[in-house]
């Protein structure tokens, strides 16, 4: 999984984390587009289509804390912290400035019955929020303009971009220091809290306000995929499989689809699902892609977009759901009755973030590497 412009050329090309990065950007699309229909239900959490795929997230920091050992790892000996955070900054923060300018045009249009402060927001403090989005500055619950106490309003998911930032620092002045035996022990102690996060609570929903519980959970579910995915790179063991790809992309679609596990009143047998699959199937699923390769040109090709436009999928889904999310709830219209209403959304998604991937996203990071 190349960063553009960053790893030697003489380093194996991971196209299958390429591809998987792409599904996985995909499956949180559909639950994005899907929520639209359960976020009224009070037990939408439990009835709803792709109901684990809000696991992305995790399976994200699992490939982010791979490709940065591999992209750089190796490279400390000729290359400053400094140097290493503006690399992060100019890969990641172009979609970030992207997704909060398209917050911006898509806000008003939620204004719904879901969303009740929206009608009475002026535009300066929309803008606002925009630089301090644009900055990666939070916002915390009680100056709220959308009314589901978010840190990043206009695009929520910017707060899983917050993390990533925060294990590239970590990354940068210790991590990379540490021994694999370190690592390891740093390692086994993040999976502890993954496993009574997941007991406690049930699931790893949460980390997208600014308060005690969700911050919990935000950096619970951050520390173990994060630098398991560095220490999976470390070992160097990878699993080679047949037809790695298609392995790779059907499980991780299948554990990503699984309906919730038990009921309200059994939240432990969900929680222990979650825990097995951040805990073993995504390092093993990194794993057997890492150790695959790709063996036709149209599968290379395949994997190449799917990677491409990964991130900007990633970025770009929430500001169209949330009007999506608007119009479902207003109208009460249940998923079997929407007709070609989500089909649109998610199609219009996947056209945005091509064109925001082809003549904004690449062409941007190519002149902040010039200049």
């Amino acid at each position: 999984m190349k960063e553009l412009g960053t790893t030697p050329q003489n380093k194996p090309h991971y196209e299958i984390l390429d591809g998987l990065r792409g599904i996985a950007a995909i499956m949180v699309l559909g639950f994005h587009v899907l929520e639209a229909y359960y976020v009224t239900s009070p037990t939408g959490k439990f009835d709803q289509i792709l109901n684990h795929a809000y696991l992305a997230v995790d399976f994200f920091f699992v490939l982010s804390g791979f490709v940065i050992g591999y992209a750089y790892d190796d490279r400390w000996g000729k290359m400053s912290t400094g140097n290493f955070l503006k690399r992060r900054i100019f890969r990641l923060h172009p979609m970030v400035i992207f997704g909060t300018v398209l917050g911006v045009v898509m806000f008003y249009f939620g204004a719904s019955s879901v969303f009740p402060l929206i009608q009475n927001i002026p535009l300066w403090q929309v803008l606002l929020y925009a630089v301090l989005g644009i900055l990666m500055i939070p916002t915390p619950p009680a100056i709220d303009i959308r009314g589901w106490q978010e840190m990043y309003t206009l695009d929520a998911p910017t707060w899983t971009l917050a993390f990533e930032y925060f294990a590239n620092i970590l990354y940068a002045l210790f991590i990379r220091r540490f021994s694999k035996t370190m690592l390891s022990i740093l390692v086994t102690v993040a999976a502890c809290a993954t496993l009574h996060l997941t007991l406690t609570q049930g699931d790893v929903i949460g980390g997208w306000t600014i308060d005690g519980h969700n911050m919990h959970v935000g950096f619970t579910r951050l520390m173990y995929p994060f630098f398991a995915g560095l220490l999976l790179y470390r070992l160097g063991k990878v699993i080679r499989v047949p037809q790695a790809f298609m392995c790779c992309s059907l499980l991780l679609v299948a554990v990503l689809s699984i309906p919730r596990i038990g009921g309200a009143e059994s939240l432990w047998m969900n929680g222990i699902y979650e825990a097995a699959i951040i805990i073993a199937v995504f390092p093993l699923i990194v794993a057997m892609g890492a150790g695959g390769t790709v063996k036709s040109r149209r599968g290379s090709r395949m994997c190449k977009l799917l990677g491409d436009i990964s991130y900007p999928v990633y970025l770009v889904n929430y500001p169209l759901c949330y009007v999506h999310t608007a119009w479902a709830s207003d109208t009460k219209i249940p998923l079997a009755e929407a007709g070609w209403v989500p089909f649109a959304v998610f199609t219009a998604t996947l056209l945005i973030s091509y064109a925001a991937m082809k003549w904004y996203d690449i062409p941007f990071r190519k002149w902040l590497r010039k200049w």
